[in-house]
């Protein structure tokens, strides 16, 4: 499991980060995008949390994210 941030840009733009890492893992114009690509990568690591900031670094909205069923229903 690992948990994912979506963080403002200094530079402009949105950071996804994984937690404890030093340098983000992908970068993106929109906080909507980078929420977008924060999904997948939690889902491939075994689920997680996405925890996502503001402009002025408040938590703004947490999901847990479960991993892929490695069964899933047929049809």
């Amino acid at each position: 499991m690992s948990n994912f941030w979506v963080v403002e840009n200094a530079g402009g733009g949105w950071n996804v980060k994984k937690e404890h890492a030093p340098d983000p893992v992908s970068h993106h114009d929109t906080q909507a995008d980078a929420m977008k690509a924060a999904h997948p990568l939690i889902v491939n690591s075994g689920g997680g949390e996405l925890i996502v900031q503001d402009r002025h670094g408040k938590i703004r909205k947490k999901d847990t994210i479960g991993k892929k069923d490695p069964f899933p229903p047929a049809g």
